[in-house]
């Protein structure tokens, strides 16, 4: 049977990122992110719920997050949930979740009005189709020139659907 371990949380960071450089090399940041629930309970009372939640990112996303996550950003961390076993100093053993991110993307900052705040999108594993050099040059362009050009492009029609046929009767249907 297969099984799935994934994560998905948008939230705020209640710190800036920690970051390790490890002696073989690798780079790693852990950070906590809270995520809000507001409702309405029974009694009409309305109630924000926090859940916070520690997060790992290792070498090229975690020098990523060093350079441009901050205490109040927003962001978006898709991962797989893992647990850790510790002793702490008093030698009893305990047990924490961690979320070992693999996707991150900073949505914005409480402060997202600041023109000089860098905006950035960590690498995923499936790349975008690059973008062709014409509509490139297209979105340059001075607006006086746009429309020009909108109107000589070729309008764009949607496929015909294929339509659905049959060879069975209504009596092989499962229910």
């Amino acid at each position: 049977m297969a099984s799935l371990n994934k994560m998905t949380i948008i939230g705020n960071l209640g710190a800036d990122p920690e970051v390790r450089y490890l002696d073989g090399g690798a780079v790693v940041a852990t950070f906590n992110v809270a995520t809000t629930e507001k409702y309405t309970n029974r009694n009409g009372e309305k109630v924000e719920q926090t859940e916070w939640f520690r997060i790992e990112l290792w070498n090229e996303q975690a020098k990523v997050a060093e350079k441009y996550l901050k205490k109040g950003n927003s962001v978006y961390v898709e991962g797989r949930l893992r647990t850790e076993l510790w002793t702490d100093k008093e030698g009893k053993e305990r047990t924490s979740l961690r979320v070992r991110a693999n996707t991150m993307q900073l949505l914005g900052s409480p402060n997202s009005d600041r023109s000089d705040e860098p905006s950035y999108e960590a690498p995923r594993q499936q790349a975008a189709p690059a973008q062709p050099a014409s509509a490139a040059r297209q979105q340059t362009a001075p607006p006086a020139a746009q429309p020009a050009r909108q109107q000589a492009a070729p309008a764009r029609r949607e496929p015909e659907p294929v339509p659905f046929e049959s060879n069975s009767g209504d009596d092989d249907l499962p229910f």
